[in-house]
């Protein structure tokens, strides 16, 4: 599974990438408000941190827009995934880039028949949500194995990006039922790393170093 990060913090992002553990970045506009700087000048130092795909989404809701709009965000770098949002639009729009040999990103996919449509026209990733799908009395991880079913049955080359991440558990379910990809905060990122038994076995490891009295180096 890739691990992606859904920010638009250049710190943590710079720190994750240093573990090798950071395959690519997503962001979106609530993560650039957050931010509070530039779109451009972030997204351009975004793909300068990391090798793999960086997500930059576009705003207008119209075709021909957001095809404008992707011109202006695919000659930042070579590694620039343009995320267009999952309507008619958004599809036609994947289509056309995708065919152009863009990486597109489609995002805000709540149905396996979205996700079908997304497949269909040539997504490079389907970005399901499944904490959102959990808030609205749904299962985010039946919609995840809806997906995985169906492009399996066809052979899609469209790779699932689990976004709306919010803890462990959702990372550890989307690795199990097979997604290529998830995407989360640093913070939950950092939190798969975490145990309380691994911090008492270090604890125990040192209390017992310190009686030998010995030093490394």
């Amino acid at each position: 599974m890739k691990f992606f990060a859904d920010t638009a913090d250049t710190t943590d992002i710079a720190e994750l990438a240093a573990t090798g553990l950071l395959d690519g970045v997503t962001t979106n506009p609530s993560l650039i408000h957050k931010a509070g700087r530039d779109f451009i000048e972030v997204v351009t130092e975004i793909a300068g941190i990391v090798d793999g795909p960086v997500s930059a989404e576009v705003v207008a809701l119209d075709h021909e827009g957001m095809l404008r709009e992707a011109e202006v965000l695919r000659r930042i770098a070579d590694n620039i995934a343009i995320k267009v949002p999952l309507t008619i639009d958004g599809l036609k729009t994947c289509k056309a880039l995708t065919g152009d040999g863009t990486m597109v990103n489609v995002t805000l996919c709540f149905s396996a028949n979205q996700a079908l449509l997304a497949a269909k026209a040539g997504a490079t990733f389907i970005s399901p949500f499944v904490g959102r799908h959990d808030d609205n009395g749904f299962d985010g991880m039946q919609l995840i194995a809806d997906i995985r079913l169906i492009y399996d049955n066809y052979g899609f080359d469209t790779e699932i990006l689990v976004a709306s991440v919010r803890h462990p558990v959702h990372v550890l379910e989307a690795a199990k039922i097979g997604a290529d990809i998830m995407t989360a905060p640093p913070a939950v990122i950092r939190q798969l790393a975490r145990h309380p038994l691994t911090d008492k076995g270090i604890e125990g490891f040192l209390a017992d170093w310190a009686k030998t009295g010995q030093s490394i180096g």
